[in-house]
């Protein structure tokens, strides 16, 4: 009979919108391991307005990372983890004094941020490998758009054809950063990467696409069709900002970027020929989470040797 065993990992999520940290179960004993989500704490701190708008991350958000970086590494420490990785995006990739606001976080909340490229970025949410589980009869397109960039990763036929990273986010959108060139040269990019690789079912991942998901209607094990898709984005656009927060119950912070999001898949799935997307619930957040117990049992096998 084989005995259970459960590990702990944590991650942190430091994006363009908001911080994510994740505290995960592993759970050992069957035939693969399982991972299981204990909680998912969202803050809402938006780097990307400070970064896309002003070129760096001013005082005052400093402080708030400072304070909710305090504060996820209690939790973390309470939880006793195995270990953790800390990995922020777009806005802390553009940010002039990037390297100032990492020190200060490492000094006041003993917290080591790391800031991962674009490219790495897709790599790891497709380390969720969600696509080695489903029909091999599609290739398959992650997409997860964030508030200052897209990440597109295509597999087919069981192998990773291409991972690519484009600065097109909600928050860049929100406030007119992407011009119009850079906006048609993303789709025609979509469109050559997607050539030779149909049928293509799409993969998101993301708070806005886990939104957009619910608002359809839609369950995790289901998928939502472009129809059905793109009826809720028509749906979604007619409503003000106030009435999306009002009667659709959005935070404000998901209330403003929600229809950016919606035209950026949009494009995506337009450009690519895409009829229908999945939605597993599953982010940069819980790529992390795979790779620290990859690296954990990798570390077993040699300290056993």
């Amino acid at each position: 009979m084989n005995t259970q065993q459960i590990l702990h990992f944590a991650s942190v999520d430091i994006g363009s919108n908001a911080i994510r940290l994740l505290l995960c179960n592993v759970y050992e004993g069957g035939s693969e391991p399982l991972f299981k989500k204990a909680e998912l704490i969202r803050f809402p701190l938006r780097l990307g307005e400070d970064a896309f708008l002003k070129g760096f991350i001013t005082e005052e958000t400093i402080k708030k990372l400072i304070l909710v970086m305090k504060a996820f590494k209690s939790l973390i420490d309470a939880y006793e983890v195995i270990s953790f990785r800390v990995c922020a995006t777009s806005a802390m990739r553009e940010a002039s004094n990037r390297k100032e606001v990492i020190e200060r976080v490492r000094l006041e909340a003993g917290i080591t941020i790391e800031v991962i490229e674009g490219r790495l970025e897709a790599e790891i949410i497709y380390s969720n490998h969600i696509a080695e589980h489903l029909d091999s009869d599609h290739s398959y397109l992650y997409i997860d758009v964030g508030g200052g960039s897209t990440e597109l990763t295509i597999f087919s036929n069981g192998r990773l054809v291409s991972s690519n990273s484009y600065n097109i986010g909600t928050i860049r959108m929100l406030h007119d950063k992407i011009s119009k060139e850079q906006w048609r040269d993303f789709k025609e990019q979509v469109r050559k990467i997607s050539e030779g690789n149909q049928p293509i079912v799409a993969i998101g991942s993301g708070g806005n696409i886990n939104k957009i998901f619910k608002l359809a209607n839609r369950k995790e094990s289901q998928f939502l069709s472009y129809i059905k898709f793109k009826e809720c984005y028509d749906y979604v656009a007619g409503f003000s900002l106030d009435q999306r927060i009002r009667d659709l119950k959005l935070n404000p912070d998901r209330a403003d970027v929600i229809v950016p999001a919606f035209r950026i898949f949009n494009a995506i799935m337009k450009s690519a020929q895409i009829e229908k997307i999945m939605v597993p619930q599953v982010g940069l957040s819980d790529g992390i989470i795979h790779l620290l117990y990859e690296d954990f049992r990798k570390a077993q096998v040699i300290n056993a040797i």
